[in-house]
């Protein structure tokens, strides 16, 4: 990884332009042609070092919920839960901790009742019966950019 690399990583953290050529913006903005952008985001990409570009949204502010979900999944099942919950569309991040509550994930949709059909449907299907949504009394917000 390079000077340039690391100039469109910090770009792109918290400043990618919403236009119809976002590349060509940051190019300009950076000195590199539009093509050069695209190529090396494509290898960050490709290298595992950009995970995925995207939005971030304010689930609140769009009239959905959220949840933090908990599991105590034995390691026979931990395969099969984990592609269960994968399932999801509302599931945005799940991550594997050392913890009697092993599986953690969010959740995010239109209602918290449709979570909590869910988490259901998921304990069902995976005979797991330890899982808990653990929603937000507070909101603590931080941004985070990595200078690279």
């Amino acid at each position: 990884m390079d000077e340039a690399d690391r100039k469109i990583l910090n770009a792109i953290q918290s400043e990618f332009p919403i236009a119809a050529r976002p590349y060509e913006e940051l190019g300009i903005r950076l000195g590199l042609s539009e093509q050069e952008v695209l190529h090396r985001v494509k290898t960050l990409k490709e290298e595992g070092i950009i995970r995925r570009i995207g939005g971030n949204f304010h689930s609140g502010k769009l009239d959905f919920t959220s949840t933090l979900c908990a599991a105590k999944v034995p390691e026979e099942k931990l395969e099969r839960f984990v592609e269960v919950v994968n399932r999801y569309p509302g599931v945005t991040h799940n991550y594997l901790r050392n913890h009697a509550f092993n599986v953690w994930f969010t959740f995010i949709a239109p209602k918290s009742m449709s979570i909590e059909r869910s988490l259901k449907e998921i304990s069902d299907l995976t005979e797991v019966k330890d899982v808990y949504s653990l929603p937000a009394v507070r909101m603590f917000k931080i941004k985070v950019d990595f200078e690279v």
